[in-house]
């Protein structure tokens, strides 16, 4: 059996990236925050790792998250007030999620659950 023990997102400055995601996600680093590596891990409790590792391409990877929030509205203001940006993008009738870019241009969807 399978778990995923790490999600692994490409940064252009590892540093901005970790000041984003642990204040995104309520994480904090694991270990001591390296030039080309970090591990990110819930402030409180368990759940799934996010290593930030030094790309030097400035386009975005093909990857992205799905977050669950109880309070969609609430948390797509307290991400962009941390530095995400709304994408333009075409939703179908009835989405239930909204698509936002990190500080580094990656995507992820803040999904109503």
């Amino acid at each position: 059996m399978l778990t995923i023990g790490s999600i692994v997102w490409g940064a252009l400055d590892i540093p901005r990236a970790v000041a984003f995601w642990t204040a995104a996600l309520d994480y904090v680093p694991r270990d001591e925050v390296e030039d080309d590596w970090a591990t990110l891990a819930p402030r409180v409790g368990t759940g799934t790792r996010l290593s930030l590792m030094l790309v030097t391409s400035d386009k975005p990877a093909r990857h992205h998250l799905d977050l669950f929030a109880d309070d969609q509205d609430a948390e797509v203001e307290r991400l962009v007030g941390l530095g995400a940006t709304t994408v333009d993008w075409d939703y179908p009738d009835l989405a239930d999620y909204i698509v936002l870019e990190d500080t580094e241009g990656n995507r992820f969807c803040v999904v109503q659950s």
